[in-house]
């Protein structure tokens, strides 16, 4: 099968239009949602963070266990383990942490 040189530039073209959509789409959400905020200059934008990565990462880990494991760490730490994402070793370490912190 043979393909012409504008069947090409065509797919290329479809493709980059296509990621300049998907990441218009997900600075419309960061910027929804309040983690980015914007300077206009003309059809131009500088993006910059509205919170910084510990709030951030903050957010999202009590989002992964409320959504995913009803508020209960315990039922989070056991699936890591059950579903091998996490060793006996790092377990071990985990729990020394939490006790670190207990102290």
């Amino acid at each position: 099968m043979l393909i012409h040189q504008n069947e090409v530039k065509d797919l290329t073209k479809a493709e980059e239009q296509l990621m300049q959509l998907l990441t218009s789409t997900i600075i419309r959400i960061l910027e929804t949602k309040g983690f980015i905020g914007y300077e206009a200059f003309g059809r131009t934008h500088r993006y910059f963070p509205l919170i910084t990565k510990v709030d951030y990462t903050r957010h999202q880990a009590h989002k992964l266990l409320s959504d995913y494991f009803e508020d209960s760490i315990q039922d989070m730490f056991s699936f890591f383990v059950k579903e091998n994402k996490m060793n006996h070793q790092e377990a071990d370490e985990l729990l020394k942490i939490i006790d670190k912190i207990k102290d």
